[in-house]
């Protein structure tokens, strides 16, 4: 039964029950998991210590390298037997990370994605296209164990296969579509081939998710498919999709649920945590997860708590979007470049589509970021102009190539990589 009373909890009851759960998690992890008892005792810090929301700051940060040192897992607090699914990373950049769910945890993960879908517009009765991919990406199922819970009629098509997605649309007239924000306008671009726009198709809210999008990419969705669009935001480390969620009313900031996951935002450089409205790496602590609780996990995501209450009447915090990674920050010269700083200055010229690639190359002891977007004006004036705002608005100095529509890297359901650094690893 999807039950989302606690969405409007009094912030006092709320502060209250997320310090229970985080002094009850911190003892579980210390007393059942040696790697974390380890951490413990080198920070200093023992589960006592815990008698404040601010004492959290004393404990240490896990980080994706604690759980590839543990592989597979060594970070699991309950015996295999009681285990009832195994997601896991791809492993591109190393050893996969994997991560474990005992029955409550499954239970977990299917309210908070419930409660996501509710607040992007989803009712029980619709029809769902689940367009994440299945398998160990925790996208596909996670969507659809939500989708179950709401009651909603969901099509688990996966990712990819686009023409084949366009006609179970166009067949089965889902109102509601889970995608990444990238793959929505492949399917967009799908149906104009077809002569089809928004008035052909059923579609009304789009959950989008699994990579970075602006404001512009929003737009589009829903000016080509006819539909709301919604920030949805998860990873496996901490469940998958459903941490949080915009409301389709507001469709600004995404509502943390709090009873489940502890939002902090800290200090790239020193991990001090930063007060409700500054920017930073978002840091977050699965408290009612079982099996594999994760106490203070780096995200690596760049984005802010904000500080105003939303008007739906949830007395939860809302995260903005994400402004780019830790991790894929571009220094350039001295300068911090993130690839949505780039993407907002396309989106303020109005005059090329929300495709874009980035590539960062060195030439000598000069380092050189080449931008290519996607325009059907290929006029120099457009480029010189794109170049100019860019050094006025970032600070840097780039190269630019406008392409034709349709010839950039689409994604098939997937995240998209839009940065490609050919510098050598120092």
């Amino acid at each position: 039964m999807f039950q989302p009373d606690r969405e409007s909890l009094p912030v006092s009851d709320l502060r209250a029950l997320q310090l229970q759960q985080l002094q009850s998690m911190v003892a579980r992890q210390y007393e059942h998991v040696p790697a974390y008892r380890t951490k413990f005792n080198e920070a200093g810090v023992v589960p006592g210590d815990l008698k404040t929301l601010g004492d959290l700051q004393h404990f240490p940060f896990t980080r994706k390298a604690d759980l590839r040192d543990h592989y597979p897992l060594g970070l699991s607090a309950v015996p295999r037997t009681d285990l009832r699914r195994i997601h896991a990373s791809s492993g591109t950049s190393g050893k996969p990370t994997v991560v474990a769910y005992d029955e409550h945890d499954v239970n977990v993960f299917e309210e908070v994605v419930a409660r996501s879908l509710y607040a992007a517009g989803a009712r029980p009765g619709m029809v769902f296209h689940n367009a994440y991919g299945y398998g160990l990406f925790t996208g596909g199922l996670g969507t659809h164990g939500g989708a179950r819970r709401l009651g909603l009629c969901t099509v688990p098509v996966s990712g990819g296969g686009t023409e084949r997605q366009v006609s179970l649309i166009l067949d089965l007239q889902p109102e509601v579509i889970a995608c990444t924000p990238s793959y929505a306008l492949v399917l967009a671009d799908a149906l104009a081939r077809q002569g089809l726009g928004p008035d052909d198709i059923s579609l009304r809210y789009a959950v989008l998710g699994a990579e970075p999008w602006a404001e512009k990419t929003r737009q589009e969705v829903q000016t080509r498919l006819g539909v709301r669009a919604t920030n949805i935001y998860g990873l496996s480390e901490i469940i998958g999709p459903g941490v949080s969620n915009e409301d389709a009313s507001e469709q600004h900031g995404s509502y943390v649920w709090e009873d489940h996951f502890y939002p902090e935002i800290v200090d790239p450089e020193t991990g001090a945590v930063l007060p409700d409205g500054e920017w930073g790496v978002l840091v977050l602590s699965s408290m009612s997860r079982s099996a594999m609780p994760i106490l203070r996990y780096w995200t690596g995501d760049i984005t802010r708590l904000i500080p105003e209450q939303g008007v739906t009447g949830r007395t939860m915090r809302r995260m903005d979007l994400i402004r780019g990674r830790s991790d894929d920050l571009i220094i350039l010269r001295g300068v911090n470049v993130y690839p949505t700083q780039l993407e907002a200055v396309l989106a303020s010229l109005g005059q090329t589509s929300p495709h874009y690639h980035v590539t960062v190359s060195r030439s000598g002891l000069m380092d050189e970021l080449h931008l290519q977007v996607e325009s059907s004006d290929d006029s120099p004036s457009l480029q010189q102009e794109i170049v100019r705002l860019v050094k006025v608005q970032v600070g840097v100095s780039i190269s630019c190539e406008l392409c034709a529509p349709g010839s950039l890297p689409r994604s098939e359901g997937g995240k998209l990589r839009r940065v490609t650094d050919l510098r050598e690893k120092r």
